[in-house]
């Protein structure tokens, strides 16, 4: 389905990772001691004699950790830094020989964002929220974030065209609307967040279920969504629609969720895209959408059910959103919500409305263990790991910044890991007592293991995105590679948990493209960022015919011009282009 082109080559030379303790749930190797090769920034399954060994006896080797769903680039991070200095004041570094200084913790500056990744593992991230209008920028910031790979995706659910076309079921055009974004913007899929509730937002209004209209478009959340699905499985694209419901963050969001969910079981996987996903929806930061109750007085888990719908049904896979017990900042493309958590919260609150495309808030948030309705919020999200039985079908997310930063994902491992460590949480009062009260968690006594990790962060975003060169030590796919100083030989992570977030938290090796980016847990080389995006291919005429026939509405209601709107190429850092067949 996809032919993968790249400007980017790894070193040229050859590496064995030797002795290692493997975890590649994709080849179903599941802590076998083996050694790992790799040639000119490629898995091989044979080097030479002239092989450069690495000795990593006795510690985790996995594929390198993919993000699915985080915010890191574009206009809401630069507005999220400047209005909230107290923020960039944290985690400052000085500059070394071999990097840039850092700053940030919860939104952290461009390089420190590369470094931090790196440091965990990680070798790509998803940019979950890119407004098309503003696509240039987030690409010159994807530019100077170094050592990953970031394709974005871009915002589609409230877009004016997009309204149009979901009204009329006119799902040809759609699809070509869609195509010709996707080249404009250079775009990796289709994002939904609060299906017409943005648009509404315009009107200072918000749709409060899936089956309200858009003001003045005569249009429902559910024909939006189902739309789009439609046009995307037309398409052939690599991923699914990527959504984010209605609803997020209001006590009694559970039966806007599972209607949601159920609202594309019947749409047919593009037969391109059947060969490398499973999935027509992906439902992102599921925590935040596993509510029931009227009120936050009345507020409990709906995790089971919402998990029971994901067992039953491979048409959805999610990512969690887990809620760290941090202070962050909350930046979402969901703008009424941000005003609904201003008004709870009383904080500081920025607003930006996008011409015609979509809306987005922004304010701190400080999760506390001691607050109820935050330890309702980071119970739910344990319980959604813990009670969808496929590893296969759930992302580790914690919506950076919005639930927490990513640099607390070792510490979520630990506690998946080790029920001690969760029940010692709720025993000993470091979370409030609706832990046990209004959620299952108290009484789930599951544990993850080290194959059961690599599958929620390498695995299974390999597979929902339809990557086909990562996630994985395939023969043949990118040298992206974590290694850990952990023995899982000599660990008990159920009593280890400490040790777990430790081990974790820095990665021994992370190899980049066969680049060893990060050696004995020290940053030893800095890589420039590669952009991953989705050409369509055979829809060019329709595009055209698109785009002719929308030019007098832009002009007419856009502050841009269409000359500046286009993502050149000059824009888009060493890009990876995917080439699919649209039907």
């Amino acid at each position: 389905m996809c032919q993968i082109q790249t400007h980017s080559k790894g070193d040229i030379m050859e590496y064995i990772l030797k002795n290692g303790i493997v975890y590649d749930p994709v080849n179903q190797i599941n802590g076998e001691k083996k050694d790992v090769m790799f040639k000119d920034g490629i898995i091989v399954d044979d080097v030479s004699a002239d092989a450069k060994v690495l000795d990593v006896t006795d510690k985790i080797v996995m594929p390198a950790g993919i993000d699915p769903h985080s915010h890191v680039a574009g206009p809401k991070l630069v507005v999220g830094r400047l209005y909230r200095p107290e923020d960039s004041r944290r985690g400052v570094t000085q500059k070394t020989k071999v990097l840039r200084s850092e700053s940030g913790f919860s939104i952290p500056s461009c390089p420190a964002t590369g470094y931090r990744y790196s440091r965990l593992g990680y070798g790509t991230v998803v940019e979950a929220a890119m407004p098309p209008l503003e696509a240039k920028h987030t690409h010159e910031e994807i530019a100077t974030i170094p050592q990953l790979d970031i394709p974005a995706m871009p915002l589609f659910g409230n877009n004016w065209f997009v309204l149009e076309y979901a009204k009329d079921n006119n799902i040809e055009d759609l699809s070509a609307f869609i195509s010709a974004w996707l080249k404009i913007s250079k775009g990796y899929g289709i994002k939904i967040v609060n299906p017409c509730g943005s648009e509404a937002w315009g009107w200072g209004m918000n749709v409060h279920g899936f089956n309200d209209k858009a003001p003045y478009f005569d249009v429902t959340s559910k024909e939006v969504v189902i739309a789009l699905a439609k046009a995307n499985e037309m398409l052939n694209l690599p991923h699914s629609i990527h959504i984010h419901p209605n609803d997020l963050g209001h006590p009694g969001n559970v039966p806007t969720t599972l209607e949601t969910m159920d609202a594309v079981k019947n749409i047919k996987k593009g037969s391109g895209a059947a060969e490398i996903r499973n999935q027509t929806m992906h439902v992102c930061h599921l925590q935040f959408h596993s509510y029931t109750g009227n009120s936050w007085k009345d507020a409990a888990s709906g995790a089971e059910e919402i998990a029971k719908y994901v067992n039953k049904n491979d048409h959805v896979t999610c990512d969690v959103g887990q809620v760290t017990l941090d202070e962050t900042t909350t930046m979402t493309a969901d703008a009424p919500m941000e005003y609904d958590l201003f008004k709870l919260s009383g904080l500081k609150w920025t607003n930006k409305d996008i011409e015609c495309e979509t809306a987005a808030g922004i304010i701190p948030c400080i999760y506390s263990g001691k607050n109820p309705v935050n330890t309702l919020q980071w119970a739910i999200g344990l319980e959604l790991f813990l009670h969808i039985d496929d590893p296969w079908k759930v992302c580790l997310t914690t919506d950076h910044p919005n639930a927490g930063p990513f640099t607390r994902y070792p510490r979520i491992i630990s506690w998946l890991m080790s029920n001690q460590r969760r029940m010692e949480m709720i025993e000993n009062r470091e979370v409030h007592k609706w832990a046990e009260k209004r959620t299952t968690l108290a009484t789930l006594d599951r544990e993850y293991d080290f194959y059961d990790i690599a599958t929620i962060t390498r695995a299974a975003p390999a597979q929902i995105y339809g990557f086909t060169d990562r996630g994985a030590l395939t023969p043949g796919y990118r040298a992206d590679i974590a290694v850990y100083d952990i023995n899982p030989n000599e660990i008990d992570p159920s009593r280890q948990a400490a040790d777990i977030e430790k081990g974790f938290d820095v990665a021994q090796y992370t190899i980049k493209d066969g680049q060893i980016l990060v050696k004995d847990k020290e940053i030893v080389k800095v890589k420039e960022s590669q952009n991953i995006w989705v050409n369509v291919k055979g829809w060019e005429q329709k595009e055209q015919k698109v785009i002719d026939s929308i030019m007098p509405f832009f002009t007419q209601y856009y502050s841009v011009k269409w000359e500046n709107y286009p993502v050149h190429d000059h824009y888009v850092s060493n890009p990876i282009r995917i080439d699919v067949e649209g039907k």
